[in-house]
């Protein structure tokens, strides 16, 4: 009789067997990439995270389209400005789909608009738009909210005296508050210990996804639901969202809709109401609930974080604060109230804020696709069903595309005349049907705050500080790690 260890190592290599003949089998048709391990695939190649790093130096051996297994599920990983271009523009409609992923399912519940495809997607973010529009972003009513909130960041940077200090918790409260109005119609107190909870909760969510523990749950579902660590404090702090967001509707509904809406959550529950067939409409409470969600967390993750960059930019580059600085005296001048509709006015500094989009793309490869129909890609003929990832970043470093790929360089954005110029290759908000929902949001945010605080402050390093670090925590987006700064008033 064989002993127990040789009929352990026996079923071992017979397992591993069948798992290198299905990769093989359900890979036959995909590009190739890099050989797969048993159960965890690829994952240890990429540390087990989607680092947009990794994938540009496997493309340099692999080629601008090939194949990365997840655990179990294969991911057609794209490259470069052709790759993702063909893919998300020429091929727009054929990716527009996002895979069902144990913990998008776990945390949306296949509600909201992020994680969601088809005509339940088509309709969230119809109606996010319609909300968008109606109040006024990209218009003067909505930035009206946004100069209040940077006077009020202004105001915070004040109290600081020109001393060392952390300047994460008055951007993030400030940005906060710009999506609290959007959303709830109202704005919080900084001292409101419910505004404190909400920030800290989206801050994990967001940041606990895009982790190890988010790359294990999607692996072992059944056995991370259970097991202790950081996963367990995501799912917590999501369950708490869910109730924060579900009472702040349920106070809407109460107070009834007003004729004009405030805010999402009015302009949503309108629509709601004028629905044809309330039973079936997509348009529904819990749908609002993660739709809502959905912009509020995002919006704050990503504009905080392109803001944090802002700075450390500046930090480096002084010489570029001060040709910003420059421009916004000679052509706004001190009194001036900044709109964004000065950026065509000033292209030295609208060039800047698209180099800090480019250069410090906080959402690094951006969200996974899937291919809703059968189409073909990069030569390869590309079965419906199929995970794309395309590697954003990878089109904003493509050499073929930018001078100075990998050097903060505003002259990308302008022509030797020194007027600021729009490249195709910019796709830091994405492209296709699934461009984000909030980019004009977004870009307003970023370039009204941005200038309002160099027209106030210099900002430099500590003393005994030579260069802040370019170094970053990779989560759901590319994180700074924490510095200090101090902001000298003008």
């Amino acid at each position: 009789m064989l002993a127990l260890g040789e009929v352990l190592a026996t079923l071992l290599v017979t397992l591993l067997l069948v798992q290198y003949l299905r990769f093989r089998w359900l890979g036959r048709y995909l590009p190739p990439g890099p050989s797969p391990l048993p159960i965890i695939g690829n994952l240890w190649d990429l540390g087990f995270r989607l680092d947009h790093e990794v994938f540009i130096q496997m493309a340099k051996t692999h080629g601008n389209i090939f194949t990365m297994w997840l655990g179990q599920k294969p991911v057609v990983v794209l490259n470069g400005y052709q790759a993702v271009r063909n893919a998300l523009i020429g091929h727009s409609e054929e990716v527009s789909g996002r895979p069902t992923t144990p913990l998008f399912e776990e945390m949306s519940g296949g509600k909201g608009i992020i994680f969601i495809s088809g005509n339940n997607w088509k309709a969230q973010r119809r109606c996010g738009l319609m909300a968008l529009r109606a109040l006024g972003v990209g218009k003067k009513v909505m930035e009206g909210h946004i100069q209040n909130e940077a006077q009020w960041l202004l105001e915070s940077f004040a109290m600081m005296k020109g001393k060392d200090t952390d300047p994460n918790t008055a951007i993030v409260h400030s940005v906060s508050n710009v999506l609290s109005t959007i959303v709830f119609g109202h704005r919080f107190s900084t001292t409101d210990s419910d505004f404190a909870e909400l920030i800290d909760a989206t801050d994990c969510v967001i940041n606990m996804g895009g982790s190890i523990w988010g790359r294990l749950f999607d692996v072992f579902p059944s056995l991370m639901r259970y097991l202790p660590g950081g996963q367990q404090k995501m799912f917590k702090f999501n369950a708490f969202l869910h109730q924060f967001f579900e009472k702040e509707i349920r106070s809407h509904k109460e107070s009834g809709t007003p004729e004009e809406s405030q805010d999402i959550i009015d302009f949503y529950l309108s629509q709601m109401s004028k629905a044809s067939d309330k039973m079936t409409s997509a348009l529904n409470e819990e749908n609002l609930i993660h739709l809502s969600m959905d912009i509020f967390m995002a919006g704050i993750e990503t504009t905080t974080t392109t803001l944090l960059w802002s700075i450390i930019h500046m930090l480096n580059h002084p010489h570029i604060q001060v040709k910003v600085q420059q421009e916004l005296d000679a052509v706004v001048g001190p009194m001036h109230v900044i709109e964004y509709e000065d950026r065509k006015r000033l292209p030295y500094t609208n060039a800047v804020v698209h180099e800090i989009h480019r250069f410090s793309n906080v959402v690094s490869v951006g969200i996974v696709r899937q291919v809703i129909k059968e189409t073909e890609l990069q030569g390869f003929h590309v079965k419906k069903g199929t995970v794309i990832l395309p590697n954003i970043s990878s089109v904003l470093y493509d050499p073929e595309c930018w001078e100075t790929p990998r050097q903060f360089n505003p002259s990308h954005f302008l022509d030797k005349e020194g007027n600021f110029i729009a490249k195709e290759a910019f796709l830091a908000f994405s492209a296709g049907h699934r461009v984000c929902l909030g980019e004009q949001l977004a870009k307003t945010v970023v370039f009204l705050f941005f200038a309002n605080l160099l027209r106030a402050y210099t900002f430099q390093l500590p003393e005994g500080v030579k260069q802040a670090s370019t170094d970053y925590t990779l989560r759901s987006t590319l994180k700074p790690l924490p510095f200090k700064i101090c902001a000298v008033a003008r």
